[in-house]
């Protein structure tokens, strides 16, 4: 299959948008050929003491929540919080695989959102307020993103593997 980014999708966007939702595209993508089809059990075990794909799943959709909402200029919620503090704990495979995808389609409308002439905007990011840029977070929403795809799918693959 074709990854997204050489389809020629989203032309009407400029390349920063364009490559970040295009990293989105392929995360949803690598999720559902690799992760949709595991068991409940098989979504949160831990092979050799890795973190389990639905952990990768809630943290994807989760961090881009907390990135976006640091672009967009806010600060994060005490639900932010407490979610980030219970990414390791399971809801169920199909509460898992809900969240991810609503998380996905959220990040692609929120990330639609941003105009290219604010991606200098200073932003602060974390209790230590670490200083970074609108379009600094966009590309980390790519980047971070595919990065727990890339650990959701070589788990999956372990996990498959195991099945014997």
């Amino acid at each position: 299959m074709v990854e997204p980014w050489l389809r020629g999708g989203l032309t009407e966007l400029d390349p920063l948008r364009r490559g970040v939702l295009h990293a989105l595209e392929l995360a949803v993508e690598d999720v559902a050929k690799w992760c949709g089809e595991l068991s409940e059990a098989e979504m949160e075990v831990r092979p050799y003491g890795v973190a389990p794909v639905g952990f990768h799943l809630r943290h994807m959709a989760r961090s881009l929540d907390r990135l976006l909402t640091y672009a967009e200029g806010a600060s994060l919620s005490m639900a932010q919080l407490k979610k980030l503090r219970s990414e390791m704990e399971t809801g169920g495979r199909d509460a898992t695989l809900l969240e991810f995808a609503e998380g996905m389609e959220v990040a692609v409308t929120r990330v639609r959102r941003f105009a290219p002439e604010g991606y200098f905007e200073a932003r602060r990011v974390g209790r230590e307020k670490l200083p970074t840029t609108v379009g600094g977070l966009l590309v980390h929403c790519a980047e971070h993103t595919q990065r727990h795809a890339g650990q959701a799918v070589t788990t999956a693959k372990v996990v498959m593997g195991m099945r014997g």
